[in-house]
């Protein structure tokens, strides 16, 4: 791989808090508690949305609000609510975290999508708004993606979303009793244009029919 000349590199800026709006979707960062009962709403009783995550489920929606309240209002991570513009509720969280704007680098995790938001166009748009934030606005030169190497759904999602595989961290770490073999995903800068591409390919009325399927899938749409 060519080194890049970086002599005029400078510290991007951390990720801002304005809502970024989409055609199907909203995608809020979330500064207060007021989309809490929302989220445990659309993720009540689906225990198995938890099932990679190193928290949840919870059982009520108290124990979820507590938990929400000290660890969804953070600066790093920053946790978006994603809000269908069909339902206007939060119906799934991603956060940006492991923010380093010294070297241009973020990832891209604690994501929990609800059941009716799993599979559908405002999902798909969802995440290409935050990388948009990413690369288009921010100015970040990687964004990555790591999941627990036996959550088969998320790593299928990576290679969806346009992500390259890089390899497993082996015992990275231990999450609820268990070790967990971390896989690692990324997009850099010069990735970007294609999956950008793909994914404005994707999302265009043209490419679904009158029930809404898609014509040809996110991979298909790349260049």
């Amino acid at each position: 791989m060519t080194s890049h000349d970086l002599s005029h590199w400078e510290p991007r800026e951390m990720p801002g808090h304005g809502a970024m709006i989409g055609d199907a979707v909203r995608v809020e960062p979330m500064r207060d508690a007021r989309r809490f009962a929302e989220l445990h709403e659309a993720f009540a009783g689906h225990d198995r949305l938890w099932d990679y995550l190193a928290y949840g489920p919870f059982e009520t929606p108290e124990d979820f609000g507590r938990y929400a309240n000290a660890h969804y209002l953070g600066v790093d991570p920053m946790f978006h609510a994603i809000v269908p513009l069909s339902s206007n509720r939060a119906e799934g969280v991603a956060a940006l975290m492991r923010l380093d704007p010294a070297n241009g680098v973020v990832e891209i995790g604690h994501i929990c999508l609800g059941p009716s938001l799993q599979q559908t166009r405002a999902a798909t748009e969802a995440f290409h708004l935050l990388f948009s934030r990413v690369f288009d606005e921010l100015g970040y030169r990687r964004l990555e993606w790591k999941c627990n190497d036996g959550n088969a759904p998320s790593k299928r999602a990576a290679l969806r979303f346009g992500f390259t595989f890089e390899g497993v961290f082996r015992q990275h770490m231990v999450v609820k009793g268990r070790n967990r073999d971390t896989a690692w995903f990324s997009i850099v800068d010069a990735d970007w244009p294609r999956v950008k591409a793909g994914f404005e390919a994707w999302l265009r009325p043209e490419n679904f029919d009158a029930n809404g399927r898609q014509r040809r899938s996110l991979a298909q749409s790349r260049p």
